[in-house]
C-alpha cells in the first residue's frame, strides 16, 4: 500500500515524499483514513511507528485552508518536547498548505505566545497548564476546536492529568472529533478514555505494552555504586561487536540523578548533558539541538524525554535505573528503532532492581536476556573540593564526602566485598591494585584535589534473582 491509497491530496503526498516515505506504517494504514471519516479514533501502536503522522496528514487534510483567527485543532500533550515535535511535524506536512500553527507551553515567556494567539491559528498544540492558564486569562479561546487530540493518552489520563483534561474539554463544543493516540493503555485508562469517546473507531496495530520487535534488548547485573564505570566502558567500547557507541539516550529515576550522572560523564571524557522538568526550556531546547547535531554524545534523562522525541540515526538507549511504571520502559526504548530503522536497548540492573524487570517483562510477556559485563575500569574522579574520610569508600564522587586512598579504588575482582570494615586484601584482587595486603583500612591519604588511579578488575554480576 502507498500513501496514495489512503485518499490524501497531492499536496500532502509531495511532503510525505519529501520527508522519503513511500510507504505507510501500519498505524498509518489504519488511522488516517479513519480519521477522514470523521469519526472518534482510539489508536494504539508501538513507539517509533508514526503515530504524529497518522493524525496530523488527515487533520491538514480536512482543515482545508487559514479560515478566522480561533483555533479549529487542537492536540494536547504532556510535555513540552512532544509539543515541539508535533509542531515539527505539522510544519513539514502541511508545507504546502496555508495553515497557521501555534505553540503553547510552560518554562518561557507568556506573550509571544499571546500575540500568536491574536495573529491567529488554525492548529494549536499546547501542554495542559500554560493552555489552561491562558484561557481562564482570555487570551485563548477554544469555541471553534472542532478536532480534538490527545496525544500520549496514558500518561495524560494518568490520575494527575486527569482534572485539567476534564477543564479543557469543559472549554470544548459538544459536537466534536476526538482522537487519542498512544503507545501503551493499560486497561483502566482504556476504559476511562472510552467513555470520552463516541462510537470511536479502534486502531490497534500490536499488541498492548509491547515494544518494538526492531529493538535488541539486553541487560547487565552489577551493582549500583558501579553503573557509571560500567556505562563509560560501553561508550567507549560498545555493548558488543558494534564498537564505541556515537550516541546514546541515558535514563535516569531522578531530575538529580540525571545531572550527576550527566557530570560524572563528562569528567571521564564523554560529552554530556542533561534534559528533565527542572531545566529552563532554553536549557532543553539547546540540550537536544546539541544532541541531534551531534555535539554530545549522551543524553541523560527523565521520563520527560522518553515521549515525543524522534531523534534519527540513535541506536543506544540506556536504562541507567529501571524506570517504577513498567509501561514507561516501552516509552524509553522506543526512542530507538524508529521509522523502520533497528536499534538496542541497554539495561543495567541493580540487585534491588530485579523487581522492576520482572514487572517490565510481565507487562510485556518478553523476557530481556542478560549477558556477561565486560570487564571493565573504575576511575574514581576527585574533585578539588575537601573530602570526610569515613573509611570506606564505594566509588560515588561527592557521596557523603568518601574519599579512596591514594590508589584509588581500582576495578575489584568480580565485584566482591572485602572484609566488615573495608579491608581488601591484594590476594583477592584480579591482580596488582597497587596497594598492600597489609593495609586493614581505606582512610582518605590522598590530598584534595588529586585524581587517584584506577585498575583494571573483572566485575563478576552482582546477584539479582528473578
Amino acid at each position: 500500500m502507498s500513501f496514495e491509497n489512503l485518499g490524501l491530496e497531492p499536496e500532502l503526498l509531495r511532503a510525505v515524499a519529501a520527508k522519503g516515505y513511500t510507504t505507510p506504517t501500519p498505524i498509518q494504514a489504519k488511522a488516517i483514513p479513519a480519521v477522514l471519516s470523521g469519526r472518534d479514533v482510539l489508536a494504539g501502536a508501538q513507539t517509533g511507528t508514526g503515530k504524529t503522522a497518522g493524525f496530523v496528514l488527515p487533520l491538514l487534510q480536512v482543515l482545508g485552508s487559514a479560515q478566522g483567527k480561533l483555533p479549529r485543532v487542537l492536540v494536547l500533550t504532556p510535555t513540552r518536547e512532544l509539543a515541539a515535535q508535533i509542531a515539527e511535524s505539522v510544519a513539514d506536512y502541511g508545507a504546502h498548505k496555508n495553515l497557521r500553527t501555534r505553540v503553547i507551553f510552560g518554562g518561557v515567556g507568556e506573550r509571544p505566545q499571546i500575540d500568536g494567539l491574536r495573529a491567529g491559528c488554525d492548529i494549536l498544540i499546547a501542554t495542559p497548564g500554560r493552555l489552561l492558564d491562558l484561557c481562564e486569562q482570555r487570551y485563548c479561546n477554544l469555541s471553534q476546536v472542532k478536532h480534538f487530540v490527545l496525544d500520549e493518552a496514558d500518561r495524560m489520563l494518568d490520575m494527575g492529568f486527569i482534572p485539567a483534561i476534564k477543564r479543557v474539554i469543559r472549554m470544548l463544543p459538544v459536537e466534536r472529533q476526538n482522537l487519542m493516540f498512544s503507545a501503551t493503555y493499560a486497561d483502566d485508562i482504556r476504559a476511562l478514555a472510552s467513555s470520552m469517546l463516541k462510537n470511536p473507531v479502534s486502531v490497534e496495530v500490536a499488541a498492548r505494552n509491547t515494544t518494538a520487535e526492531r529493538v535488541e534488548q539486553i541487560a547487565y547485573r552489577v551493582v549500583k555504586e558501579d553503573k557509571r564505570h560500567l556505562l563509560v566502558h560501553l561508550f567507549k567500547n560498545g555493548a558488543s561487536s558494534e564498537g564505541a557507541w556515537t550516541q546514546a539516550l541515558v535514563f535516569t529515576r531522578t531530575k538529580h540523578g540525571a545531572n550527576r550522572l550527566a557530570e560524572q560523564l563528562e569528567a571521564s571524557g564523554i560529552r554530556a548533558a542533561a534534559i528533565h522538568g527542572n531545566k529552563s526550556q532554553s536549557a532543553r531546547v539547546k540540550a537536544l539541538a546539541d544532541f541531534k547535531d551531534g555535539a554530545i554524545t549522551a543524553l541523560v534523562a527523565t521520563e520527560v524525554a522518553s515521549r515525543g522525541l524522534d531523534i534519527k540515526e540513535r541506536p543506544q538507549v540506556v536504562n541507567y535505573e529501571l524506570p517504577n511504571v513498567p509501561e514507561d520502559y516501552v516509552h524509553r526504548i522506543g526512542r530507538t528503532a524508529r521509522a523502520g530503522s533497528t536499534g538496542a536497548a541497554v539495561s543495567l540492573v541493580a540487585p534491588d532492581e530485579a523487581s522492576l524487570l520482572r514487572n517490565i517483562e510481565r507487562t510485556m510477556n518478553q523476557r530481556i536476556p542478560f549477558v556477561t559485563v565486560p570487564e571493565f575500569e573504575a576511575i574514581e574522579i576527585r574533585t578539588s573540593a575537601p573530602q570526610r574520610s569515613s573509611g570506606v569508600s564505594d566509588g560515588r564522587q561527592g557521596q557523603g564526602g568518601r574519599s579512596a586512598n591514594s590508589q584509588g579504588r581500582g576495578g575489584r575482582q568480580g565485584g566482591g566485598q572485602g572484609s566488615g570494615q573495608g579491608s581488601r586484601s591484594s590476594a583477592a584482587g584480579a591482580g596488582n591494585r597497587g596497594r598492600s595486603s597489609s593495609s586493614s583500612s581505606r582512610s582518605s591519604s590522598t590530598p584534595s584535589g588529586t585524581q587517584s588511579q584506577g585498575r583494571v578488575g573483572q566485575r563478576r554480576p552482582a546477584t539479582a534473582s528473578r
